[in-house]
């Protein structure tokens, strides 16, 4: 018989790295949570049409990389529907805030997810065909400040808090301006007539990007691509003089804020909804795939999928790669130690065990509790790998109630009165 595995490109994720996983994402709850953010949570899948129509047609995630998949009808009178795992979370949200009628709050929305995506794209390090992103949208009505190059700069600044309290230090912050949807329609045309003559003497991917969508050509990272990519018109000079005045405006923030960025011309992100504002923070401990995160404003969105004028600014961030950076930086999970192991000597003091570990966990201890049908040698070797201290419970121990605890870090053995015993395993190791 076939021994079952894990599909490619899934994983499991296992102690003690979900415990850095945990703490990834405590993190950012505690953040989100400063800057009055509140957390939603979409449904794993969606109407195909809104990739198709919100993420757009043309791009990589919709043309190649969906999992989708035809919903039969179970009734003559319902219509078979096109489903869609998610490839990404802000197309959800917008659905959500127009579904839920958020705008008619007039208030501004800043909102943040953290759970699963999938993309069907070759596996690599730190890629995966399902993976956990977290993620933050701050939308809402214009009348609520949503187009302010204010939001724009507050969203990076909360970034680079996120990262600096993760530990994540030497990260870099890319910016751009893509424009105004006229701005950015101008420069494709400008873009592809560019890549006519330049085109075939490109990699296949821009080969056909050239045609279908030009700005996808200055994300290639083939090395002999970047010298033609180089010589290709910038954006910058497609800017009107609004999306003029709200990058600079941006840019002075953060420079009021002290947050350090450079301005990259070719950071476009590979997203048909992006608008304006565009950026990445990367991290040299990545390799080539070194981008941590990304994002940008999406100020047409709700409108392209039904919605009202909702302009907006978002990110997501793949945890793999926050993972992995931690770990390049020596700050990977260490296995957890809990704060006492229970050594019954003998079976008949099992259900005595069990007792004294309850009252040590409603204490607010992390307890692992042994079996009385181990050796005292073999109590003391798992101890020694799961915990700080061993707390052995014989019958005389029992009969007087005082317990006897190892501290493994000092070799102190001592006595300790079971009424004192919780403060006592609480105290930190000597």
């Amino acid at each position: 018989m076939t021994t079952l595995k894990a599909v490619r490109g899934t994983r499991d994720l296992l102690p003690p790295e979900t415990a850095l996983w945990n703490r990834i994402e405590a993190t950012a709850r505690r953040v989100f949570a400063r800057y009055n953010f509140g957390e939603i949570r979409t449904p794993v899948f969606e109407d195909t049409s809104l990739f198709a129509r919100g993420v757009g047609e043309e791009t990589d995630i919709v043309s190649k990389e969906m999992y989708s998949w035809e919903d039969r009808a179970r009734a003559q009178s319902e219509k078979s529907q096109s489903l869609t795992l998610r490839p990404e979370n802000t197309a959800g949200v917008v659905r959500a805030y127009i579904e839920h009628k958020l705008g008619e709050t007039g208030q501004l929305q800043k909102l943040y997810y953290i759970g699963p995506q999938f993309r069907r794209e070759r596996p690599q390090k730190g890629r995966y065909r399902q993976f956990s992103q977290i993620g933050a949208e701050v939308i809402g009505p214009p009348s609520a400040g949503s187009e302010s190059p204010l939001r724009d700069a507050e969203v990076l600044e909360m970034l680079a808090t996120l990262l600096d309290e993760l530990g994540i230090t030497g990260w870099q912050l890319h910016i751009n301006s893509v424009g105004s949807s006229a701005d950015r329609a101008r420069y494709n045309d400008t873009l592809r007539a560019a890549l006519v003559p330049l085109a075939h003497k490109m990699c296949a991917d821009c080969q056909r990007r050239a045609v279908t969508n030009p700005l996808r050509v200055l994300d290639c990272k083939v090395p002999e691509d970047q010298p033609i990519i180089e010589t290709l018109p910038k954006i910058a000079d497609a800017l009107d003089e609004d999306s003029k005045s709200h990058f600079a405006a941006v840019c002075a923030a953060l420079d009021a804020a002290s947050v350090l960025y450079t301005r990259n011309p070719r950071l476009v992100r590979g997203l048909d909804y992006y608008t304006r504002t565009t950026f990445e923070f990367t991290h040299g401990g990545l390799g080539a795939q070194n981008a941590l995160l990304g994002g940008g404003r999406y100020d047409g969105l709700s409108e392209g999928i039904g919605g009202p004028k909702a302009p907006g600014i978002g990110f997501a961030m793949g945890e793999d790669r926050l993972v992995l950076t931690l770990q390049a930086l020596n700050q990977g999970a260490a296995p957890p130690q809990v704060d006492a192991y229970i050594a019954p000597l003998g079976e008949s003091l099992n259900p005595a065990a069990l007792a004294l570990a309850r009252e040590l966990r409603r204490a607010g201890l992390s307890v692992e509790l042994g079996d009385g049908s181990f050796r005292l040698k073999k109590s003391f070797d798992a101890a020694d790998k799961a915990a700080r201290r061993i707390v052995i419970l014989g019958e005389d121990e029992l009969a007087s109630g005082i317990l006897t605890v190892k501290d493994f870090s000092t070799g102190i053995q001592s006595k300790v009165p079971r009424a004192e015993l919780a403060a006592h395993l609480a105290q930190p190791a000597a």
